[in-house]
């Protein structure tokens, strides 16, 4: 027996290990393809203009030795070693750290939080012992409005950021890879040449973008895979052939020397040098793809050195072969023999980089919108078997068009490596003063700790943000004003959703005039389910109000379902559901809470109705069958407030084999039925609701009696929810207008009064978002007044 477990633990282990290199090995078409093609543009922008390669090589070598030392230390060091591991459940980017922290202080700025979601089993706590720094540093961050306010721009900016590389990686990677045809063709004929060819390569590229990676995901791995192999192998040839004492210019005493000679002109080349380490970010921001340990043996193992290699191979050429500025490029270093073969990996290999930076911009904008920061755009999920594989139509063809533009208007590598490197350290800096936040709330280390590793790493990116910065006018104006307009975007429609979360809240209508409608006053209950959408998620929203008021009559069965999402990545589906009473059973009302993460994607809308209706039926069984005396021990604990509000207790409600289509045959007599299903309980009542450790567990009920008062009502619940949902379903949606109120701000006024409101009018609507049948669609207009 001994002797079968231990084969049976060495297989395991040996499975664990394929799968850990097969990660890495299918890592590399996603994750490196944008970082595995900085050797096309690094030397080139680096000597565009600032500095020259002369004979003395100090030049060159120094630009060697600050690639090498920065690929070492921010890669290397700084992600491999620190930042993966601050991971949200396994994910990472810039939205995952600061979920974590959210979740460690009441940071958040998202309405509708709940104490119940903390018991989410993707809701995880790192349990460390508390020290006292971190209870001093969590107290002033929620102390103050304005910190909450800050970390969110931050952010914000980092998000914009992300979305600005992806705008600016595809247009200088094809740019340069197709350069290569400079040393085949004419001045005059490659002037004509290069910029049309990247211009069809782009439009083939996002053309191709709703097939989605998975189609062609395959192709992606074996290409980086052969691209690095090419240019480790090209390095190593021009190190043994031009120059084996290269590698003496790694130490950092040539970095020094290049300072000294080139001074100020040497700081402003630091804009190109950066380039080298574009894509690292992909490390992190793809890390749920993937592991921490396949990331890390991918790139300790195989990219790194394989860059380095070609780096130092360069080098060695150009310092025998001493060129102009204009002859400067990584194709010069190619044998003429193989330079056509090189060129078409080259090009293979840039739009494999651009395919991954175009996914991630697709998945930061998706979180964005999850979040309430960005306006609602379509989401089509490409694949079923492959989580977060998303394309987003309007803003596929808008990358598109920009990509172009920024390719016809700047036609050079050096002003495209000035936007791109200025974005790219942006969202460094933005990651290290999110990670030095993660170090002291969530990991629970001194602050000594998280100040220096935002003093190591945050003044290297400082030194080449300065660098970039200051070729403001040479191409750096684009990410920043394209940043500026995103933010702009983004903190209107997150602060006007706030603001109408407020205006709701405040004008909610208690559950007692819900209760007081009745026949005496002329209101009707028509047949079938009405599902009144609301932010809510306690009291009667105002717009069901209006609803009634005008139309005196409302549905059989009525269920407020609220559409909230949470702070973490992900939701499981068998968590997703929350449900509850509103009023006594009689009144036929429910409250439905349908919780999503920053990650999902809402694609199960299509299955919603019939979903909630088994869901339903499933959370009646379980409230018929709870024990009276079990109910009125809970109800002992319960405060005076809390029963009065009417708000009964929810429950979470998992996947069902309760009649899977919920189609049993409800009649007079009927027979013994048994229902099978699994949930948690949730014990309290109103906004804060306090959710018991979600353990999961399957409760089977038979109705044997007839006769049994109990029985009898849930059996009668049962069929009034199957007849309302054979009558039809109707969708109630508020339609919003919003105004500033009399004595705002002029920016305000602006931001609510034409900056929101032409958002809303120009992005999709809440009944296209949850695929509402425009048949069965009713909108309550209302004006928000914030």
């Amino acid at each position: 027996m001994d002797l079968d477990s231990g084969k049976c633990w060495q297989n395991s282990k040996k499975d664990s290990w394929r799968t850990t290199l097969l990660l890495a090995y299918q890592s590399l078409g996603v994750v490196y393809g944008d970082l595995s093609i900085s050797p096309l543009y690094v030397y080139k922008s680096t000597f565009a203009e600032d500095i020259h390669h002369s004979e003395t090589n100090e030049e060159i070598f120094g630009v060697l030795s600050f690639v090498f030392w920065t690929l070492t230390l921010v890669p290397l060091f700084k992600y491999v070693f620190i930042v993966l591991r601050a991971d949200d459940n396994g994910e990472g980017g810039t939205f995952a750290l600061y979920s974590s922290i959210c979740r460690h202080a009441k940071v958040s700025l998202l309405p509708n939080r709940q104490v119940s979601d903390e018991s989410l089993s993707t809701y995880k706590l790192e349990q460390y012992p508390e020290k006292k720094y971190d209870s001093k540093v969590r107290m002033l961050l929620e102390k103050y409005k304005f910190l909450h306010t800050a970390l969110l721009i931050l952010v914000l900016l980092g998000t914009c950021m992300v979305i600005g590389d992806g705008l600016l990686t595809p247009a200088i990677s094809v740019f340069s890879a197709v350069s290569g045809l400079e040393l085949s063709m004419s001045k005059d004929h490659h002037q004509y040449a290069v910029i049309p060819i990247t211009c069809f390569i782009l439009v083939c590229l996002f053309a191709l973008q709703h097939y989605g990676t998975h189609r062609v995901g395959f192709f992606f791995a074996p290409i980086v895979l052969l691209w690095l192999i090419c240019i480790s192998a090209l390095g190593l040839y021009n190190i043994i052939y031009w120059n084996p004492h290269v590698y003496q210019a790694l130490s950092p005493y040539y970095m020094l020397k290049f300072f000294k000679k080139t001074k100020k002109q040497g700081w402003m080349s630091l804009g190109g040098i950066l380039l080298c380490i574009t894509g690292s970010e992909a490390m992190f921001a793809d890390l749920g793809h993937f592991s921490y340990a396949a990331i890390q043996i991918a790139f300790t193992f195989l990219v790194y050195p394989a860059l380095i290699l070609a780096y130092m191979g360069q080098a060695a050429y150009l310092s025998r072969n001493h060129q102009n500025a204009d002859q400067i490029s990584y194709y010069v270093s190619v044998p003429e023999s193989l330079r056509w073969p090189v060129l078409a990996i080259a090009i293979l290999a840039s739009v494999v980089g651009s395919q991954a930076i175009i996914s991630g911009t697709f998945s930061i904008i998706n979180q964005s919108q999850s979040l309430g920061c960005f306006p609602r755009v379509k989401v089509v999920h490409t694949s079923d078997k492959i989580h977060g594989q998303i394309y987003i139509p309007e803003i596929n063809w808008i990358l598109m068009i920009l990509c172009i533009a920024v390719t016809i208007g700047f036609r050079d590598i050096k002003h495209m490596g000035n936007a791109s490197g200025l974005a790219v350290m942006a969202v460094m800096l933005v990651t290290t003063c999110l990670t030095s936040l993660v170090i002291i709330l969530c990991w629970h280390k001194p602050p000594i700790i998280a100040l220096f590793f935002l003093l190591f790493f945050g003044s290297i990116e400082l030194l080449y943000f300065s660098a970039s910065l200051v070729k403001f006018r040479e191409g750096a104006w684009l990410p920043i004003l394209l940043a500026l307009f995103l933010v702009t975007i983004m903190f209107v429609w997150h602060y006007t959703t706030i603001k109408k979360y407020e205006y709701d809240l405040h004008n909610k209508v208690s559950l007692e005039w819900l209760l007081a409608l009745g026949p005496t006053l002329g209101i009707s209950r028509v047949p079938g389910i009405g599902l009144v959408f609301t932010d809510l998620t306690s009291g009667i929203p105002a717009n069901f109000s209006r609803f009634v008021t005008n139309l005196p009559a409302f549905h059989r069965v009525l269920v407020f379902v609220c559409v909230k999402f949470v702070p973490v990545p992900f939701v499981p589906p068998a968590e997703r559901y929350l449900l509850g009473r509103v009023g006594p059973a009689s009144l036929r009302s429910y409250r439905c809470i349908v919780r999503y993460g920053y990650r999902d994607v809402h694609q199960d809308v299509d299955s919603f109705e019939s979903d909630l209706v088994q869901r339903l039926a499933d959370f009646i069984h379980y409230d018929w069958s709870r024990s009276p005396s079990t109910d009125q021990g809970n109800e002992d604990h319960a405060s005076a407030s809390d029963r009065s509000s009417g708000e009964h207790r929810l429950a979470v409600v998992g996947n069902t084999e309760f009649s899977k289509s919920l189609s049993f045959e409800v009649n007079e007599n009927m027979q013994q039925a048994s229902v099978s299903f699994g949930f948690q309980t949730v014990e309290s009542i109103g906004d804060i609701i306090e959710m018991s450790a979600p353990k999961e567990r399957r409760v089977r009920f038979a109705i044997e009696d007839p006769e049994n008062p109990t029985d009898v009502q849930r059996r009668q619940e049962l069929e009034d929810l199957m007849a309302a949902q054979q009558s039809g379903t109707a969708f109630i949606l508020g339609h919003s207008h919003v105004k500033a109120k009399q004595g705002s701000s002029v920016f305000k006024r602006l931001a609510v009064n034409f900056g929101y409101n032409f958002l809303r009018r120009n992005c999709r609507g809440p009944d296209v978002v949850l695929k509402v049948p425009p048949a069965s669609s009713l909108e309550v207009g209302m004006v928000y007044v914030v």
